[in-house]
């Protein structure tokens, strides 16, 4: 990386998405696959997961950004 240049970093850490599909798949009343991993469920379940898990994230960063100013 060139000088001054910031690599971006993550707003969530890998810990924390973990929880929040979990916890976003039982608000969708989705329980946990037997085999502990998404991979076992339909895509069209999954792609409702991850969409509203970027609903919230795009909630909760302008939720920050409201708080800052």
């Amino acid at each position: 990386m060139a000088a001054g240049q910031k690599s971006n970093g993550k707003l969530f850490p890998s810990q924390g998405l973990e929880q929040l599909k979990w916890e976003t798949a039982s608000e969708l009343g989705i329980s946990a696959p037997q085999s502990g991993n998404m991979g076992d469920l339909p895509s069209r379940v999954n792609g409702s997961i991850g969409g509203n898990m970027v609903k919230k994230m795009v909630a909760a960063y302008e939720q920050s950004l409201s708080q800052g100013q």
